[in-house]
Protein backbone atom coordinates (compact mmCIF):
# COMPACT_ATOMS: atom_id res chain seq x y z
CA UNK A 1 0.00 0.00 0.00
CA UNK A 2 1.30 3.46 -0.91
CA UNK A 3 2.08 5.73 2.01
CA UNK A 4 -0.14 8.78 2.51
CA UNK A 5 1.36 11.92 0.93
CA UNK A 6 2.75 14.34 3.50
CA UNK A 7 1.22 17.81 3.31
CA UNK A 8 2.47 19.50 6.49
CA UNK A 9 5.91 19.40 8.15
CA UNK A 10 6.61 21.19 11.41
CA UNK A 11 9.83 21.16 13.43
CA UNK A 12 10.98 22.50 16.76
CA UNK A 13 13.74 25.10 16.40
CA UNK A 14 16.25 24.94 19.27
CA UNK A 15 18.43 21.83 19.04
CA UNK A 16 16.24 20.46 16.23
CA UNK A 17 16.35 22.85 13.26
CA UNK A 18 18.90 25.05 15.02
CA UNK A 19 22.03 23.22 16.25
CA UNK A 20 23.36 24.23 19.64
CA UNK A 21 25.69 27.22 19.45
CA UNK A 22 24.35 28.71 16.21
CA UNK A 23 22.38 31.96 16.03
CA UNK A 24 20.32 31.07 12.95
CA UNK A 25 18.98 28.01 11.16
CA UNK A 26 21.68 26.86 8.68
CA UNK A 27 21.25 27.69 4.97
CA UNK A 28 21.03 24.02 3.97
CA UNK A 29 18.10 23.48 6.32
CA UNK A 30 16.33 26.56 4.98
CA UNK A 31 16.94 25.32 1.43
CA UNK A 32 15.35 21.99 2.34
CA UNK A 33 12.30 23.82 3.66
CA UNK A 34 12.00 25.69 0.37
CA UNK A 35 12.23 22.42 -1.57
CA UNK A 36 9.32 21.09 0.50
CA UNK A 37 7.30 24.21 -0.25
CA UNK A 38 8.05 23.84 -3.95
CA UNK A 39 6.71 20.29 -3.68
CA UNK A 40 3.40 21.61 -2.34
CA UNK A 41 4.08 20.86 1.33
CA UNK A 42 3.45 23.43 4.03
CA UNK A 43 6.52 23.56 6.25
CA UNK A 44 7.57 25.68 9.22
CA UNK A 45 8.56 25.70 12.90
CA UNK A 46 6.67 24.45 15.92
CA UNK A 47 8.49 26.30 18.66
CA UNK A 48 8.38 27.88 22.06
CA UNK A 49 9.83 31.05 20.55
CA UNK A 50 7.46 33.93 19.96
CA UNK A 51 6.47 34.73 16.39
CA UNK A 52 8.26 38.09 16.52
CA UNK A 53 11.57 36.32 17.29
CA UNK A 54 11.47 34.05 14.24
CA UNK A 55 12.74 36.38 11.50
CA UNK A 56 16.36 36.61 12.72
CA UNK A 57 16.40 32.88 13.51
CA UNK A 58 15.71 32.23 9.82
CA UNK A 59 18.10 34.97 8.60
CA UNK A 60 15.17 37.07 7.39
CA UNK A 61 13.76 34.23 5.25
CA UNK A 62 10.09 34.92 5.99
CA UNK A 63 8.84 32.05 3.82
CA UNK A 64 10.28 29.56 6.32
CA UNK A 65 7.88 30.62 9.07
CA UNK A 66 4.79 31.96 7.28
CA UNK A 67 3.20 28.72 8.48
CA UNK A 68 4.11 28.00 12.08
CA UNK A 69 3.12 27.10 15.59
CA UNK A 70 4.82 29.61 17.91
CA UNK A 71 4.93 30.12 21.68
CA UNK A 72 4.06 26.43 22.16
CA UNK A 73 0.68 26.77 20.49
CA UNK A 74 -0.27 30.20 21.78
CA UNK A 75 0.29 31.60 18.26
CA UNK A 76 -0.64 29.76 15.05
CA UNK A 77 -0.15 31.07 11.49
CA UNK A 78 -1.02 29.58 8.11
CA UNK A 79 0.57 31.23 5.05
CA UNK A 80 1.06 34.40 7.09
CA UNK A 81 -2.56 34.49 8.31
CA UNK A 82 -3.05 34.38 12.06
CA UNK A 83 -5.23 31.42 13.05
CA UNK A 84 -5.15 32.01 16.80
CA UNK A 85 -3.24 33.87 19.49
CA UNK A 86 -3.40 33.81 23.28
CA UNK A 87 -2.58 36.83 25.41
CA UNK A 88 -1.66 37.06 29.07
CA UNK A 89 -2.86 39.99 31.19
CA UNK A 90 -1.29 41.16 34.40
CA UNK A 91 -4.18 39.69 36.38
CA UNK A 92 -3.55 36.23 34.95
CA UNK A 93 0.20 36.45 35.55
CA UNK A 94 -0.19 37.61 39.17
CA UNK A 95 -0.72 34.05 40.38
CA UNK A 96 2.28 32.89 38.34
CA UNK A 97 4.47 35.48 40.07
CA UNK A 98 3.13 34.34 43.44
CA UNK A 99 4.00 30.69 42.85
CA UNK A 100 7.41 31.48 41.30
CA UNK A 101 8.31 33.55 44.37
CA UNK A 102 8.42 30.34 46.41
CA UNK A 103 11.59 29.32 44.55
CA UNK A 104 14.89 31.17 45.13
CA UNK A 105 16.37 32.63 41.92
CA UNK A 106 13.04 32.30 40.04
CA UNK A 107 11.25 34.99 38.07
CA UNK A 108 8.76 35.73 35.32
CA UNK A 109 9.10 37.47 31.96
CA UNK A 110 6.31 38.64 29.64
CA UNK A 111 6.68 39.68 26.01
CA UNK A 112 5.24 42.80 24.44
CA UNK A 113 5.62 41.65 20.84
CA UNK A 114 9.33 40.86 20.50
CA UNK A 115 10.38 42.66 23.69
CA UNK A 116 10.60 40.73 26.97
CA UNK A 117 9.85 42.56 30.21
CA UNK A 118 11.11 41.45 33.60
CA UNK A 119 7.90 40.97 35.60
CA UNK A 120 9.55 39.49 38.69
CA UNK A 121 12.90 38.11 39.78
CA UNK A 122 16.45 39.19 39.06
CA UNK A 123 17.93 39.97 35.65
CA UNK A 124 21.12 38.06 36.49
CA UNK A 125 19.09 34.91 37.15
CA UNK A 126 17.43 35.34 33.77
CA UNK A 127 20.84 35.88 32.18
CA UNK A 128 21.98 32.53 33.60
CA UNK A 129 18.99 30.67 32.16
CA UNK A 130 18.30 32.43 28.83
CA UNK A 131 20.97 34.99 27.89
CA UNK A 132 19.27 36.17 24.67
CA UNK A 133 16.12 37.14 26.52
CA UNK A 134 18.13 38.84 29.27
CA UNK A 135 20.03 40.91 26.71
CA UNK A 136 16.76 42.23 25.24
CA UNK A 137 14.82 42.46 28.49
CA UNK A 138 13.10 45.65 29.59
CA UNK A 139 13.63 46.55 33.28
CA UNK A 140 13.52 49.56 35.55
CA UNK A 141 16.47 51.97 35.19
CA UNK A 142 18.20 50.26 38.13
CA UNK A 143 17.73 46.82 36.55
CA UNK A 144 14.90 45.80 38.85
CA UNK A 145 11.72 44.05 37.76
CA UNK A 146 8.91 46.15 36.30
CA UNK A 147 6.07 44.28 37.99
CA UNK A 148 2.90 42.99 36.36
CA UNK A 149 2.53 44.14 32.74
CA UNK A 150 0.03 46.79 31.68
CA UNK A 151 -0.10 45.20 28.21
CA UNK A 152 -1.53 41.94 26.89
CA UNK A 153 1.56 39.74 26.62
CA UNK A 154 1.94 37.46 23.60
CA UNK A 155 4.35 35.15 25.44
CA UNK A 156 5.42 34.48 29.02
CA UNK A 157 8.04 32.30 30.67
CA UNK A 158 9.17 31.39 34.16
CA UNK A 159 12.91 31.00 34.78
CA UNK A 160 14.84 29.36 37.59
CA UNK A 161 18.56 29.68 38.27
CA UNK A 162 20.72 28.10 40.94
CA UNK A 163 23.98 29.04 42.59
CA UNK A 164 26.82 26.57 42.17
CA UNK A 165 29.46 25.74 44.75
CA UNK A 166 31.75 28.42 43.35
CA UNK A 167 29.02 31.04 43.59
CA UNK A 168 28.30 31.20 39.87
CA UNK A 169 24.73 31.22 38.59
CA UNK A 170 23.53 28.50 36.22
CA UNK A 171 20.18 27.12 35.07
CA UNK A 172 18.50 25.06 37.78
CA UNK A 173 18.75 21.31 37.33
CA UNK A 174 16.02 19.09 35.94
CA UNK A 175 14.69 17.99 39.33
CA UNK A 176 14.22 21.54 40.65
CA UNK A 177 12.89 22.78 37.30
CA UNK A 178 10.29 20.02 37.20
CA UNK A 179 9.32 20.75 40.79
CA UNK A 180 8.60 24.34 39.84
CA UNK A 181 6.58 23.23 36.78
CA UNK A 182 4.52 20.94 39.01
CA UNK A 183 3.91 23.72 41.55
CA UNK A 184 2.79 26.09 38.78
CA UNK A 185 0.44 23.53 37.24
CA UNK A 186 -1.09 22.84 40.65
CA UNK A 187 -1.30 26.48 41.65
CA UNK A 188 -2.55 28.23 38.48
CA UNK A 189 -5.77 26.74 37.07
CA UNK A 190 -6.22 28.89 33.96
CA UNK A 191 -2.75 28.23 32.54
CA UNK A 192 -0.57 25.24 31.66
CA UNK A 193 3.19 24.95 32.15
CA UNK A 194 5.76 22.55 30.68
CA UNK A 195 9.45 21.71 30.93
CA UNK A 196 11.41 22.42 27.74
CA UNK A 197 14.89 22.69 29.28
CA UNK A 198 16.62 23.11 32.65
CA UNK A 199 15.78 26.37 34.38
CA UNK A 200 13.03 27.38 31.99
CA UNK A 201 9.26 26.94 31.81
CA UNK A 202 6.74 27.76 29.11
CA UNK A 203 3.42 29.40 29.94
CA UNK A 204 0.39 28.44 27.85
CA UNK A 205 -3.32 28.98 27.91
CA UNK A 206 -4.91 25.95 29.58
CA UNK A 207 -5.39 23.19 27.03
CA UNK A 208 -3.17 24.87 24.43
CA UNK A 209 0.16 23.40 23.37
CA UNK A 210 2.10 22.46 20.24
CA UNK A 211 -0.30 19.57 19.58
CA UNK A 212 -3.45 21.69 19.61
CA UNK A 213 -1.73 24.28 17.43
CA UNK A 214 -0.79 21.64 14.86
CA UNK A 215 -4.30 20.20 14.92
CA UNK A 216 -5.66 23.70 14.29
CA UNK A 217 -3.40 23.98 11.24
CA UNK A 218 -4.43 20.55 9.98
CA UNK A 219 -8.08 21.55 10.31
CA UNK A 220 -7.50 24.75 8.33
CA UNK A 221 -5.71 22.77 5.63
CA UNK A 222 -8.40 20.07 5.59
CA UNK A 223 -5.88 17.27 6.15
CA UNK A 224 -5.58 14.35 8.52
CA UNK A 225 -2.91 13.78 11.16
CA UNK A 226 -1.44 11.00 9.00
CA UNK A 227 -0.49 13.69 6.46
CA UNK A 228 1.68 15.53 9.02
CA UNK A 229 5.29 14.95 10.11
CA UNK A 230 6.73 16.64 13.21
CA UNK A 231 10.30 16.85 14.51
CA UNK A 232 11.48 17.68 18.03
CA UNK A 233 13.87 17.05 20.87
CA UNK A 234 12.45 18.03 24.26
CA UNK A 235 9.63 17.94 26.80
CA UNK A 236 7.54 20.61 25.13
CA UNK A 237 7.50 18.46 21.97
CA UNK A 238 5.86 15.48 23.65
CA UNK A 239 2.31 16.76 23.19
CA UNK A 240 2.79 16.89 19.41
CA UNK A 241 4.59 13.52 19.43
CA UNK A 242 1.55 12.00 21.12
CA UNK A 243 -0.95 13.66 18.75
CA UNK A 244 0.82 13.09 15.42
CA UNK A 245 1.54 9.50 14.33
CA UNK A 246 4.62 10.45 12.28
CA UNK A 247 6.61 11.99 15.12
CA UNK A 248 10.39 12.16 14.76
CA UNK A 249 13.03 12.71 17.45
CA UNK A 250 16.54 13.87 16.66
CA UNK A 251 19.42 11.86 18.12
CA UNK A 252 20.16 14.54 20.73
CA UNK A 253 16.59 14.44 22.10
CA UNK A 254 15.92 14.03 25.81
CA UNK A 255 15.14 10.45 26.84
CA UNK A 256 11.45 11.19 27.41
CA UNK A 257 11.07 12.91 24.03
CA UNK A 258 12.91 10.07 22.27
CA UNK A 259 10.64 7.53 23.96
CA UNK A 260 7.52 9.41 22.87
CA UNK A 261 8.56 9.65 19.19
CA UNK A 262 7.71 6.97 16.63
CA UNK A 263 10.73 7.59 14.41
CA UNK A 264 14.36 8.58 15.11
CA UNK A 265 17.00 10.31 13.00
CA UNK A 266 20.51 11.72 13.41
CA UNK A 267 21.51 14.73 15.49
CA UNK A 268 20.67 18.37 15.00
CA UNK A 269 24.38 19.13 14.69
CA UNK A 270 24.46 17.19 11.40
CA UNK A 271 21.26 18.81 10.09
CA UNK A 272 19.44 15.49 10.12
CA UNK A 273 16.09 17.27 9.86
CA UNK A 274 17.21 18.91 6.61
CA UNK A 275 18.01 15.47 5.18
CA UNK A 276 14.60 14.15 6.20
CA UNK A 277 12.76 17.17 4.75
CA UNK A 278 14.64 16.81 1.45
CA UNK A 279 13.55 13.16 1.25
CA UNK A 280 9.93 14.00 2.02
CA UNK A 281 9.98 16.77 -0.59
CA UNK A 282 11.18 14.18 -3.13
CA UNK A 283 8.33 11.83 -2.20
CA UNK A 284 10.59 9.43 -0.34
CA UNK A 285 10.08 7.99 3.15
CA UNK A 286 13.30 8.45 5.19
CA UNK A 287 12.24 6.83 8.47
CA UNK A 288 12.85 3.22 9.44
CA UNK A 289 13.36 3.18 13.18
Amino acid sequence: MARQKIRLILADIDRTLLPWGLDAVPPRTRAAMHHAMEAGIHVGPATGRGFDWLKPLFSGDVACFRTCVATNGNQVFLDGRKIREANFSGDVLARVVEVAARFPHAGVIAFDGATPSLVSGDLEDLRATFPAYAAACRTRPDGAALGLPDFAATKANVFLAQESADGMLAPAGEKDSRAMVEALNQGVDELDFDYPQPGFTNVMRAGWNKATGILALAHELGIGVDEVVVFGDAGNDISMFEAIPNSVAVENATPEAAAAARWHIGPSSKEAVADAIEALAAGEWPFTA
